[in-house]
């Protein structure tokens, strides 16, 4: 299967890597970074195009760009993972309708167009015939769309709830284990690259706010939006809130939580017991579904890297290999 790439920063360079050593019938044919282009039908050599980024700062052709890889190159599958815009989604949105536009499948891991305009690019990519995937806009590695498509099939979500930011469970571990305070865990969070310079995305739980958006809307297609999430982060943390927390056996953590019979949708500091499945320490992220069958299930892993998240990508796309392109 033939496939293009836009985006090469940590995601794009994780997924480039990966297509690289593993030997999976994947065959890149188009690629763009922000400055600069390259489109060869016959392939590229992914190792050279690596290097050439690492060296010159550039992928490919300064005269070309994204759109002209979407536009001219020949491909199955675009893989979208530019940078997120959580304000307008663009321009991933218009460079996954141009994809659609072309009949061509869309993977992405931006949470942007998908938090913005699922509904919309969904119902465009059923009309073309062909299939819009974002297993990796939501807790990197951990397989949720997946679980929810197959291995929950004609199972109603009920409910869902779980740590969907590593960086917030990095910061509260970190303040609970050792008395720290906010900014100083926050500090050592940025130290070890678990956090932004600006981490206003996820420490005020916008982050997660997003991702349950999404949720929200693929379990339910209810049309919410980022500002239907009542919002609260953990900045505004103690050292004493998670001290009183500990005596009575419990601790804090960032909660995602979504019940539409209840209209609760709300990212929040959660007092939880200690032995709650949703008390882990460092970055991973989990989320549990509440069913009518199934009962709950929790899923945890790694939320975040190059690597994990380009394993959910690959899984998509290679779904996508084996449903469409392999029976064409």
């Amino acid at each position: 299967m033939k496939v293009a790439l836009i985006g090469l920063g940590t995601v794009g360079r994780g997924v480039l890597e990966m297509l690289a050593k593993k030997d999976l019938g994947l065959v890149l044919t188009g690629i763009a970074d922000s400055k600069s282009a390259f489109l060869d039908p016959a392939g590229i050599d992914i190792a050279r195009v690596l290097a050439r980024k690492k060296k010159e700062g550039f992928c490919g052709d300064q005269h070309l760009t994204a759109e002209d890889v979407i536009k001219k190159a020949d491909y199955d599958a675009l893989i979208e993972v530019t940078p997120t815009n959580a304000l307008s989604g663009e321009p991933a949105i218009g460079y996954i309708k141009a994809a659609l536009n072309r009949k061509k499948h869309v993977v992405t891991s931006n949470k942007g167009p998908i938090a913005l305009a699922a509904k919309e690019l969904r119902a465009m990519a059923r009309k073309k015939g062909v299939a819009l995937r974002y297993e990796a806009t939501v807790a990197g590695a951990i397989p949720v769309m997946h679980t929810l498509d197959h291995g929950l099939a004609g199972n109603e979500i009920l409910a869902l709830y779980g740590v969907l930011n590593g960086t917030c469970n990095f910061i509260l571990t970190r303040m609970a284990a050792e008395g720290l305070t906010y900014e100083q865990a926050l500090m050592e969070a940025r130290e070890m690259g678990y956090a932004e310079a600006d981490p206003t995305y996820d420490v005020q739980g916008i982050d997660a706010a997003i991702k349950l958006v999404i949720l929200a809307n693929t379990i339910w297609d209810n049309g919410v939006k980022l500002d239907d999430v009542d919002r609260t982060g953990i900045d505004l943390l103690t050292p004493d809130a998670l001290r009183l927390a500990d005596e009575g056996g419990c601790t804090i953590r960032l909660i995602a939580e979504a019940n539409p019979k209840k209209h609760l949708l709300r990212v929040s500091p959660r007092i939880l017991d200690k032995n709650h499945p949703l008390v882990f320490e460092g970055t991973l992220n989990a989320l549990t579904l509440e069913t009518d069958m199934a009962k709950e299930i929790t899923l945890i892993g790694r939320g975040a890297g190059s690597v994990e998240t380009a394993s959910a990508i690959i899984g998509d796309l290679l779904w996508i290999r084996d449903r469409y392109v392999q029976r064409a």
